[in-house]
């Protein structure tokens, strides 16, 4: 397999697990530093075994590591892979700077005509 399908492949996994508003709010939770899969899945008010599938995609695109100790599962933020989404998500940049610019452009031009 190429390092550009593996790459795209990695992308999927990202997008996908970030698609989802309980993953994000999951991810925001672990940016203050690991927890417990029943502390996480307490604000929600759902089994143990729905957080648990949510942490599975997030586990499955990295940004998320599961420790297990005994019966403790313990879950941390690994945010290194958001980089690659970020980079991609940036190659559009100048397009959006772009056309913001031009419409900036635009009213200014146009204010007096309105």
């Amino acid at each position: 397999m190429s390092a550009t399908l593996v790459a795209e492949d990695q992308l999927d996994l990202i997008f996908h697990a970030l698609a989802n508003r309980t993953r994000r709010a999951l991810l925001a939770r672990l940016k203050r530093g690991p927890a417990k899969v029943t502390d996480l899945a307490a604000p929600f008010g759902v089994s143990l075994n729905a957080v648990s599938k949510h942490l599975l995609v997030l586990e499955d695109a990295g940004l998320v590591e599961r420790t297990i100790k005994g019966r403790i599962h313990l879950c941390a933020l690994q945010a290194g892979p958001m980089a690659s989404a970020e980079a991609w998500i940036g190659t559009y940049e100048t397009f959006w700077g772009g056309t913001l610019e031009k419409l900036a452009d635009f009213v200014e031009n146009n204010k007096d005509q309105a």
